[in-house]
């Protein structure tokens, strides 16, 4: 009789643990997100002001140093390229998180959540089969 709470304590304990694994797993993929959105806010600047040739000042921790506008672009793009796949792993990995949840919680997995899109050449073989 005495092991019976404490399998429950350990029970909500594990529960507790997979939501938390969930929870944090979303903020990542907010906050990236919200930093991914001020890369692009920063290229479109870029491209919409000044010539090529001109130096840029750019913020890297506490402070600014001027670059070259081709350079800066670069950097970006080459950190929108890992915060993209930053967030796509994070993604992956929730959707495992997830079921997780519900498994130990006896719910059933989400049905349609582990869908992915069509590929450009699946997108044109439709579109070469619907133009028929």
């Amino acid at each position: 009789m005495d092991a019976e709470p404490e399998r429950v304590l350990e029970y909500l304990t594990e529960v507790e643990e997979a939501a938390e694994d969930v929870l944090t797993a979303r903020q990542q993929i907010v906050d990236l997100d919200t930093k991914r959105n001020a890369n692009r806010e920063a290229l479109n600047a870029l491209k919409n002001e000044m010539s090529d040739t001109e130096k840029v000042k750019v913020c890297l921790g506490n402070m600014f140093i001027k670059f070259p506008k081709s350079k800066t672009r670069e950097m970006i793009q080459k950190d929108q390229e890992q915060l993209d796949k930053e967030i796509n792993d994070l993604r992956t990995g929730l959707k495992a998180k997830v079921n997780r949840l519900n498994e130990m919680q006896g719910k059933p997995q989400l049905r349609g959540y582990n869908l992915s899109p069509l590929s450009t050449e699946e997108v044109r073989a439709v579109n070469s089969l619907l133009k028929r």
